[in-house]
């Protein structure tokens, strides 16, 4: 009499079937026993090819009590559920409970199929009035793409949703993810998760805490902090969405896009990826930190651009870019992509033998080359240059050449506090392994002035000169030989003959207060710097300045086609 008392939920007193509640219905069996309790339940007791048919569905088995007052029955050997033309479960045991339609299934092997999938688990408890299947031990649900695995989980067979919980794990052939909880769409392929979840493919891994994944195409929108980590880059933002089939992300809020290969890190409030076209961009409080060499570049601006320029590109590059190939080969590996770093809109630039502002800036990695644009303003070391756009050359990573064209100006300040200055249409400054000037020509309209003193750093007078060409020579920092093309006027003035407007040469203005610092672009850019972790420079501490002027009393020789001075 123990089965028969496990289908009451009273010994005494058997729940009975609501009034006009449809009674489970015996088919067929091979044999049946009828018995009485002392309340008048009827209990009966089948066996051989058991059939039971209740709303619609058929149950299965080898041996069945069947409780006809409470409309319950236990059943056992090869239980099958049938409901429809849908959902099938299989198992050992099976609780039926026909007034709430609750049917306890459990076995060594239990299973729920629907038409596309499978659940699998030792124990499911399927409500076929409400269609929802509910696992209470480690389960596995398998369809054509996904097997999806949790210790406890529900899954509607009507909707196709499918909730799981505690050590849950998704796996198809592009990818496995990793959760504690997430709720899974079968029939959009949508997976949402509200706990840490890590997605881990071939092309990358996914690390959020809220948000929702698209399984078959790997879109997916990420709700809250969430990093991607590819072998090519690292992005992270307080919300992101990629489209994983396009290869572009979009983030939002403490921004951070690492491109590995050339040791760039972006920073900002908006940021955008497009991995096909090798274009990054980021916005609002933009910051970048770039390695070159030993040292680190650091810019802000109101937009910053990280290109990858493409092979077909390279093949169409000039005659210029051909001679600069020994450059190319000296500052680039071969892990490293050639990529150009644009600066639009109020930039200002910091490294540690060169300051800039300005409107734009371009830096290409393939040449070494940075372009300044719109009246930018460049400070290295000692030395200030100003012209409507500068072009500067890095050799080995240093400071090699800078092209100044239209309306040209180059200052120093030397040890006296003297303004050295050269103006023209056009000035080419070359500078030494210690990024010290070694030679300015200036062509079209040239104007300069500088200060001599002897070797006791007494004053000696200041030379003035005007010529269409000149070059400039200088050896540690002091004028050396000037030569010139054209007919030079010029005159040398004693220090007691100096009036205060000969110091100047028109359109001077120096700006050493404006020169920004790493701590400034910090600042603006709204940056708190963490020990780093990607960035493999380390920063040097600025060499301190070791400008002179000229001495021994005497004028520089003067060299000139025409005449010398």
């Amino acid at each position: 009499m123990g089965l028969l008392f496990t289908l009451q939920t009273n010994a005494q007193r058997p729940t009975p079937a609501v009034a006009g509640e449809e009674k489970v219905f015996l088919l067929g069996a091979d044999s049946i026993t009828i018995s009485k309790l002392p309340d008048g339940s009827e209990i009966r007791r089948v066996t051989g090819k058991v059939t039971f048919q209740h709303k619609g569905a058929i149950m299965h088995c080898n041996l069945a009590i069947h409780n006809v007052l409470s409309n319950a029955l236990e059943a056992y050997g090869n239980v099958k559920i049938v409901q429809g033309d849908t959902v099938t479960v299989t198992g050992d045991t099976l609780f039926y409970y026909g007034n709430s339609r609750l049917a306890k299934v459990s076995g060594k092997t239990v299973t729920l199929k629907d038409q596309k999938r499978t659940l699998t688990s030792n124990r499911i408890e399927y409500d076929m009035a409400s269609g929802i299947a509910f696992y209470p031990n480690r389960g596995k649900t398998v369809d054509a793409e996904n097997t999806l695995t949790s210790k406890q989980g529900y899954y509607d067979t009507r909707t196709k949703i499918s909730t799981y919980y505690r050590d849950v794990k998704l796996v198809n052939k592009k990818y496995t993810l990793t959760t504690d909880t997430l709720v899974y769409n079968s029939l959009t392929k949508i997976a949402d998760f509200r706990s840490l979840t890590k997605v881990v493919s071939k092309d990358g891994t996914v690390v959020a805490k809220n948000g929702s994944y698209n399984t078959e195409t790997g879109a997916s929108i990420f709700r809250t902090r969430t990093t991607i980590n590819n072998p090519d880059y690292t992005l992270t933002g307080d919300s992101l969405t990629f489209d994983n089939l396009n290869k572009r992300g979009f983030a939002k809020g403490k921004v951070e896009l690492v491109a590995k290969n050339d040791e760039t890190i972006l920073n900002g409030d908006f940021g955008q990826y497009d991995g096909k076209l090798g274009k990054s961009k980021v916005w609002g409080h933009a910051l970048t930190r770039t390695v070159i060499s030993k040292d680190t570049l650091f810019m802000t601006a109101d937009t910053l651009y990280s290109i990858e320029i493409k092979s077909d590109s390279l093949t169409q590059k000039s005659k210029r870019q051909n001679l600069r190939q020994k450059n190319v080969e000296s500052d680039s590996t071969n892990e490293q992509k050639p990529r150009q770093l644009i600066g639009y809109k109020n930039v200002l630039l910091y490294k540690r033998d060169l300051q800039s502002k300005c409107d734009s800036l371009i830096y290409n990695s393939l040449d070494s080359n940075i372009t300044f644009l719109k009246k930018p303003i460049i400070w290295s070391k000692q030395y200030q240059m100003e012209a409507d756009s500068i072009i500067a050359q890095l050799v080995d990573q240093k400071l090699r050449t800078m092209y100044l064209k239209a309306k040209s100006f180059v200052i120093a300040r030397d040890t006296l506090l003297n303004f050295n200055q050269v103006k023209g249409r056009r000035i080419t400054a070359s500078f030494d392994d210690s990024t010290r000037l070694q030679k300015v020509f200036v062509e079209g309209n040239g104007e300069s002035v500088y200060f001599v003193a002897d070797d006791a750093m007494k004053p000696m007078g200041m030379n003035r000169v005007e010529c269409a060409k000149m070059t400039l020579n200088f050896k540690q920092n002091q004028v050396k030989r000037i030569q010139f093309v054209g007919q030079p006027e010029g005159r040398f003035i004693p220090p007691q003959n100096i009036k205060g407007d000969e110091k100047q040469l028109e359109g001077f203005s120096w700006r050493d207060k404006e020169k920004p610092t790493k701590e400034e672009i910090f600042s603006r850019a709204n940056f708190k710097p963490n020990p780093p972790t990607v960035v493999k420079a380390v920063e040097k501490a600025p060499e301190k300045p070791k400008t002179t002027v000229n001495k021994g009393g005497v004028k520089p020789k003067v060299k000139a086609k025409s005449k010398k001075l």
